[in-house]
């Protein structure tokens, strides 16, 4: 279930009037892309609140890595089956809500998937399916009901040995949420925080334009089919049509399902557009291991939620409240 960099996202903005502008950074974080852009009067007080949102990140990163030996995260991984660890209220709150999205998606969505042998290849190597011995044994240590959090002490607790936990599929999102947060505190009018396609915005370009972004087919990357304004909200996109598999006739895509083992198939994106790029973040994978339909139906189900899906074939389908006009 792993997150992967976006490719049908396209950021359009203006240079504004009045004396402000819209200022952009593009930097690595957090092993992606980030793009920070903000609306300020100068190039010295862009770079102040870009520094900022920057160090947000960092900070972020540091607590929720499972790559950083020093990291809160990887000290749970480490002491999985072992004993409970005490952790920073944030990220309590933070795999609570990872929890919550699992039960909300019938754990299509689930951090722990960190446990998966990684048995599936999609660099050109594989020849043949794994054995459905193989597969099962691969997803035998995934499974968020086996995260045992306790907000009154402030732990968390794997039960089984090696199991891990990893954000990957939503701390990115987290991350932009964040640094819109701290930017909206010291009163940034306006400015977007994309990070590797997980889009966060709020207020309006600097000449007063909404922001908006313009989603490509990807069965042909050169050709947009839809510009849609993006208002103090995030849009996060998962693709898959270049990390995919195919054996006997059928494609299987590098996003598996944590549940069974089993690559997802039949849709190569998804754009959910949610009031946080952390629940978008979440949803759009899981809306690839659900499916079209139980896909849109749950998300059809969530207040200020939509989704764009694009199957294998070409063919469009989107839930019940979004309109798209297309180009």
């Amino acid at each position: 279930m792993k997150h992967f960099f976006t490719f049908c996202l396209v950021l359009l903005f203006s240079v504004g009037l009045f004396g402000q502008n819209n200022y952009k950074r593009t930097l690595k974080l957090m092993g992606s892309r980030f793009d920070i852009t903000v609306v300020a009067n100068d190039s010295t007080t862009a770079n102040y609140y870009i520094d900022l949102a920057v160090a947000e990140i960092t900070r972020i990163e540091r607590l929720i890595s499972s790559w950083d030996d020093n990291s809160q995260t990887a000290e749970i991984n480490r002491n999985a089956g072992v004993r409970e660890v005490k952790v920073d209220r944030e990220l309590i709150e933070l795999i609570q809500r990872a929890i919550v999205i699992s039960k909300l998606t019938d754990g299509a969505f689930d951090i722990s998937y960190a446990s998966m042998d990684k048995i599936w290849r999609f660099d050109g190597t594989m020849t043949e399916m794994p054995s459905a011995e193989e597969i099962k044994a691969s997803v035998a240590k995934v499974g968020f009901k086996n995260i045992i959090v306790n907000k009154e002490q402030s732990t968390v607790f794997l039960k089984l040995s090696g199991m891990k936990i990893g954000f990957g599929a939503i701390g990115k999102g987290y991350a932009a949420d964040k640094a819109k947060a701290l930017l909206l505190g010291k009163g940034v009018s306006g400015g977007i925080i994309n990070a590797s396609g997980d889009m966060n915005t709020w207020g309006k370009q600097a000449k007063g334009e909404e922001w908006k972004i313009a989603i490509t087919n990807p069965m042909d990357k050169n050709k947009v089919f839809a510009i849609l304004p993006l208002q103090e909200g995030a849009v996060v996109t998962s693709g898959n049509y270049e990390k995919f598999v195919s054996f006997e006739g059928k494609r299987y895509t590098h996003i598996i399902d944590p549940r069974s083992g089993y690559p997802s198939s039949g849709i190569i994106s998804a754009s959910v557009f949610a009031p946080s790029a952390e629940l978008a973040d979440a949803l759009a994978t899981s809306v690839f291991v659900m499916g079209i339909e139980v896909g849109l139906n749950r998300i059809n189900q969530l207040p200020k939620v939509e989704c764009i899906i694009i199957d294998e074939t070409g063919n469009i389908y989107k839930s019940n409240n979004i309109q798209i006009n297309k180009l």
